[in-house]
């Protein structure tokens, strides 16, 4: 008995929505064998990183808090993936987000009113767009791989961070610890569920999911984007420029990163210090992944991969695990959904014995 994969008239849509779910089954299955064979409890692990924060309505905002930087990022991201353009460098654009929303606060620190938080929103989305702008240029002007130049703009990115808040943005009250002033009332999100911490950028991260829905399904834009990534020949036939695809996707991914990195300083952070690049924007890929690139994908994916981030906090109380193991989850659910790919367009066919000796058979013969 033979195994072959034959290719599928078309992508399978079943498999489409069923490999995300087997790579979160299969990661859960996994990391039991994992920490079982290393002497944790493996079992007690995986029921606190991927249930506790469900069935723990204590939990519930912690997840809502660390999914919306996750899903308003991994929208970004998505836009560019479905167009062949691989921006690996959302975390830079996530900082220097928060970094121009915290320049706009320092500014307006003695001022009071409505329009600062929206100033401070658009200076974020501006940050971002502008430091994503830098790899769009080499990649349209000088055909520089955007995977490297916009990874390596992260570490730009993190220097200039460094800079900041131990120098001239360092706060002078804060006991010589590199952190920026805490922001005033009027620069923070409002909280719109009482008694938590769950912040207004957490409904705007919802309303985006919808509002990316609606445009990649209903608008010439989104026509566009997929076509560009499916067929670049026909989408230069058809009167699409590669070049302003290229502009575009990048754009907008490092605006959807810049504003989830100045509503993680207005509404969780509060203020900008050593601690504040999280990882947000290299996590986002993997939401995107598992998310198939469908913006209503992307918004559950956000909410798998913030369980697992609360998740990995309760684990390291109750199994005393290693603090880096949320990422080693995150790992390996985007390895199984890239290796479950293969299923989306090939189905396997077992082929039994007699088949199999009669194909080798021709195979020898031909030769």
């Amino acid at each position: 008995m033979r195994f072959r994969f034959e290719k599928r008239p078309e992508p399978s849509r079943l498999m489409l929505v069923a490999t995300p779910i087997a790579a979160v089954l299969l990661t859960m299955l996994l990391g039991v064998i994992i920490f079982d064979t290393i002497g944790f409890d493996g079992q007690r692990a995986v029921i606190d990183i991927f249930l506790t924060p469900l069935l723990a309505s204590y939990k519930w905002q912690d997840v809502a808090i660390k999914a919306a930087p996750l899903i308003i990022i991994g929208l970004g991201l998505s836009i560019g993936n479905r167009a062949n353009i691989w921006n690996i460098g959302a975390e830079g654009q996530y900082i220097l987000g928060a970094i121009a929303g915290a320049g706009v606060c320092l500014l307006t620190a003695g001022s009071t009113g409505w329009w600062i938080l929206p100033l401070v929103a658009a200076a974020g989305a501006l940050g971002g767009a502008t430091w994503a702008a830098i790899p769009a240029l080499l990649k349209t002007r000088f055909n520089v791989n955007e995977i490297l130049s916009s990874l390596m703009l992260t570490y730009v990115a993190l220097q200039l961070l460094g800079y900041l808040i131990g120098g001239p943005w360092k706060d002078p009250e804060g006991r010589n610890f590199p952190q920026t002033p805490p922001l005033t009332l009027d620069q923070q999100l409002p909280v719109i569920v009482p008694g938590t911490t769950i912040h207004l950028g957490v409904a705007i991260a919802v309303v985006l999911a919808f509002a990316f829905w609606l445009v990649m399904s209903r608008s010439v834009f989104g026509f566009q984007i997929r076509v560009v990534g499916s067929a670049p020949n026909a989408a230069r036939h058809g009167g699409f420029d590669s070049r302003q695809t290229v502009w575009l996707a990048m754009l907008i991914g490092g605006a959807m990163a810049g504003l989830a990195g100045v509503f993680e300083l207005t509404g969780a952070t509060k203020q900008l210090n050593l601690g504040f690049p999280s990882g947000y924007g290299f996590t986002a890929i993997i939401v995107a992944f598992l998310g198939r690139l469908h913006p209503i994908g992307v918004l559950i994916a956000g909410i798998v991969l913030a369980v697992t981030y609360v998740g990995g906090q309760v684990a390291q109380t109750t199994v005393h695990i290693p603090n880096a193991t949320a990422g080693i989850f995150q790992a390996m659910m985007l390895f199984f959904i890239l290796a479950s790919d293969i299923l989306v367009r090939y189905r396997l066919r077992i082929i039994p014995s007699a088949e199999a000796a009669a194909a080798a058979n021709a195979t020898g013969d031909s030769q």
